[in-house]
């Protein structure tokens, strides 16, 4: 088969032994021999393998939310000369499949010029078993045009699907922790609109299916109660059709993390016996609970919460300062029997502990003796928070049935390390949000209270992007420390993420300069 480039270069496939020369059929210039007897001029004059391939096309751009139209109906994002963007502009091209696609790449244009230039390479057979190649460019034209999505959005009639998350709750750390592993998961990316509401966010959807995909998610990470309904907009007698829309409400478990519950008897011999009084250790698919007489863990599903739910009986606000005074190790051969037969803490120590309140050290000195699984934390001196169960005024029917005798008068939860202002100050990391005008529920305690809660459990932060704060200097590193000379756990520079800014590099003119880069197929 005898090749033949429009460049001049012309060669034999099989062999590269001499042959004698004859003349073009057309123009009478001496060649080599091949199947159409005419030279590469000749052959450019009367044959065109591109001739059914349109030089000009048009991609249609929504500028509203940055889409490009791919037929029938579908809007892709695609970047400027993307791999994306070249598969699309291919597919545009009708008369592609008559020849061998060899090579394509862009030709650099002005970013705001409305062209995008497309170099092709191909290859064509004629008559004769000639193999031709010739490479020419396409012109594509972006004209705007508004996508259905964001033509319902500026018509006022944008969303057909709703999903209200809600965490009716005086602490809210739960949800501030699910609003993280949507931003972290991206699970957020389909939707039309996010508006903040008294005590949670509502997702505007335009699909049916991406709602469905949102509340599945939510039922993945979180323990909640979901239920639906749909409301008639129109309807059609002709060809018995249904315009609907739909709301999902998701109510987030009503617990947090710290939070003291009051179990239901039932539930605690499920449990392997534990303690009615139990901490929150955590909420994340299921809830975390830990005895603090004991250190025995236990965790709840979400369908075994809502057919059995238990209120918190005392909340993080309600936290009481203590200071130790003495502290006693209970070793695993010296661990009385205890009537619970679950899974023990790896985490947690027990001790025997005495404390004084904050506010009376000093005045009065009677220690109050306790219990507590923070062996591992606190030492004489330090300051501890707990709730003052002997005082406390707790209105559960749970709680009423209990024999006083096994209720402790305090229930130790974290160790306290310095006051809110100073860690707050230090703090040299930041979250992202889903509705940045949500400011009234993030200048709240429970807000705070979530970011130490961050800090102090690297587990528990896994699961959560967290960016380094531009803002604030860093401090002098003095190994892992960070210059900071106190032991308040922080996170350290290597678990954060640096925050994106889009800055436009302008050079010595002013002007933008756009650097095209390099399209791989």
């Amino acid at each position: 088969m005898e090749y033949v480039d429009f460049s001049g270069a012309t060669g034999t496939a099989a062999t590269n032994t001499p042959t004698s020369m004859v003349l073009c059929c057309e123009c009478g210039v001496a060649i080599q021999p091949n199947p159409s007897n005419m030279c590469v001029t000749c052959l450019r004059n009367h044959v065109d393998i591109t001739e059914g391939i349109p030089k000009q096309a048009v991609l249609h751009f929504c500028r509203n939310c940055e889409r490009y139209l791919q037929p029938p109906g579908e809007w892709i994002q695609a970047a400027l000369e993307s791999r994306e963007l070249l598969a699309l502009c291919l597919k545009k091209l009708k008369g592609l499949k008559e020849v061998k696609l060899v090579d394509a790449g862009f030709v650099w244009t002005e970013a705001h010029s409305k062209r995008i230039k497309v170099k092709l390479t191909v290859h064509g057979e004629v008559s004769g078993g000639t193999v031709l190649q010739q490479v020419f460019i396409v012109e594509f034209t972006v004209q705007n045009q508004m996508c259905d999505d964001c033509h319902r959005t500026e018509a006022k009639d944008f969303w057909r699907c709703m999903v209200q998350v809600r965490q009716r709750a005086e602490n809210k750390k739960t949800f501030f922790y699910l609003e993280q592993l949507i931003l972290k998961h991206k699970a957020h990316e389909n939707t039309l609109g996010i508006k903040p509401m008294h005590g949670g966010l509502d997702f505007y959807y335009a699909s049916e299916n991406h709602a469905r995909k949102m509340v599945d998610f939510l039922q993945t990470m979180v323990p909640v109660k979901v239920t639906s309904s749909k409301r008639l907009i129109s309807h059609d007698i002709h060809s018995n059709s249904f315009n609907y829309k739909y709301t999902w409400s998701v109510e987030i478990v009503p617990l947090s993390k710290d939070s003291a519950v009051c179990l239901p008897k039932k539930l605690r011999q499920q449990l392997g016996n534990l303690s009615p009084i139990c901490l929150i250790n955590k909420v994340t698919s299921g809830i975390h609970l830990i005895d603090p007489m004991t250190a025995q863990i236990a965790e709840v599903s979400g369908q075994a919460y809502f057919r059995s739910p238990f209120e918190a009986i005392c909340n993080p606000k309600q936290l009481v300062e203590y200071v130790v005074m003495d502290v006693e190790i209970i070793l695993d051969k010296d661990r009385k029997y205890y009537p619970g037969q679950g899974q023990l803490s790896f985490r947690h120590v027990l001790c025997d502990i005495w404390v004084v309140r904050a506010s009376e050290l000093g005045i009065n000195d009677n220690t109050i003796h306790t219990r507590s699984h923070l062996g591992h934390l606190l030492k004489v001196g330090d300051s501890v928070m707990g709730y003052n169960l002997g005082e406390a005024n707790i209105n559960n029917d749970e709680y009423d049935k209990l024999n006083a005798e096994h209720i402790p008068d305090v229930v130790l939860v974290k160790k306290c390390y310095t006051d809110r202002n100073t860690r707050s100050n230090q703090r040299l990391w930041k979250l992202r949000h889903l509705a940045e005008e949500a400011t009234d529920e993030r200048s709240k305690p429970d807000y705070h209270e979530f970011l130490e809660d961050l800090e102090e459990d690297p587990d528990y932060r896994k699961s959560v992007n967290i960016y380094r704060d531009s803002k604030k200097q860093v401090p002098v590193d003095d190994g892992d420390t960070l210059g900071y000379k106190d032991n308040v756990p922080r996170i350290t520079l290597a678990e954060m993420l640096e925050d994106l800014t889009l800055e436009c590099a302008d050079d010595e003119m002013g002007e933008s300069e756009d650097v095209p880069a390099e399209p791989q197929l």
